[in-house]
């Protein structure tokens, strides 16, 4: 018995049992405006955006850091993609949203070995400054994606470049040491270090895959909204949350095995609540209600015995 409630099935029948529980419960509030098979499609279609970034954001939140310039990377990375495939077509779009995203994650974990200070400093203090960059680039202009080049708009481009992200994590975690190694560093840092793991190394790698997760985020945003437009003042700290919620569910049920799937139904349950509320009529404030206590419940389950861990 104790066997089958740490088993994948196990962890698939409680996040099958949240998806019933709060479709049949919206269902039953709004049964006109909600729920239908059409309607679900596009849940899932919006949700798989964010399954994206939650599987790179997994790499690090694993090894207890934050990066609260995801928003601000997807952001960039869009505006750049968008900029140079108005020159190189599709090649320049992907490779301009996976390249600056790479890149930014490479930055980023090469200040956070070098500065010595905890990652919620150093990527809210990079969160404003890549804000002011992608402002110059874009010029002041909101940027447009062509018709010809959306093919990621929906499915199956979406679809299947999402699966395509999902299948690179499960490889990474499955196939890699990277994934091992993260994992370690999370339980016991300094355990880590006395194996031999370079800690600053996969730190550095953890933060690099993330952006790389974060281009293609940015791939999917920009095609499914069509156009991106460079914001200040730390306007973009809002994208960094609905992803994080995904890793958090990635974190809960890692026990089960079966951290991914956690992530994209995770992700999906929260667009059911997200668009319950909507088809009820609730004000778009309730959703921001929603996000703060789904990210307390989920960080509360996911901290259970670990109260003496820090965020670094």
């Amino acid at each position: 018995m104790q066997n089958f409630k740490n088993s994948k099935l196990f962890g698939f029948m409680i996040l099958g049992a949240m998806v019933l529980f709060f479709y049949g419960l919206f269902k039953f509030l709004t049964p006109t405006n909600f729920g239908s098979p059409a309607n679900l499609f596009s849940y899932f279609q919006s949700s798989i955006i964010y399954s994206v970034g939650g599987c790179g954001l997994y790499f690090i939140v694993v090894m207890g850091l934050f990066d609260f310039a995801v928003g601000a990377n997807i952001v960039l990375s869009s505006i750049v993609g968008v900029i140079l495939s108005e020159k190189l077509g599709y090649p320049g779009f992907i490779i301009g949203c996976l390249g600056c995203g790479t890149l930014i994650g490479i930055l980023i974990g090469f200040l956070y070995n070098k500065l010595n200070v905890p990652s919620m400093i150093v990527t809210v203090g990079l969160m404003l400054v890549f804000e002011s960059i992608a402002v110059f680039v874009a010029g002041g202009v909101k940027q447009t994606l062509a018709p010809e080049l959306r093919f990621f708009s929906g499915a199956p481009g979406n679809i299947i470049l999402a699966a395509l992200a999902f299948a690179l994590m499960w490889f990474i975690l499955n196939y890699t040491r990277i994934g091992t190694y993260c994992n370690a560093i999370g339980s016991n840092e300094f355990t880590a270090k006395n194996m031999g793991i370079d800690v600053k190394k996969y730190k550095l790698i953890g933060f690099a895959l993330l952006h790389f997760f974060v281009g293609i985020m940015a791939i999917l945003t920009v095609s499914y909204g069509t156009t991106m437009t460079a914001l200040t003042g730390m306007s973009t700290m809002s994208r960094n949350f609905q992803p994080l919620m995904g890793t958090f569910f990635g974190v809960a049920f890692r026990k089960y095995g079966n951290p991914i799937s956690a992530i994209v139904i995770g992700e999906f349950i929260i667009a059911i609540i997200f668009n319950g509320f909507v088809a009820l009529g609730a004000p778009t404030t309730i959703q921001n209600v929603v996000t703060g206590a789904a990210l307390l419940i989920i960080v509360t389950l996911t901290a259970r015995g670990k109260r003496g861990s820090v965020v670094k």
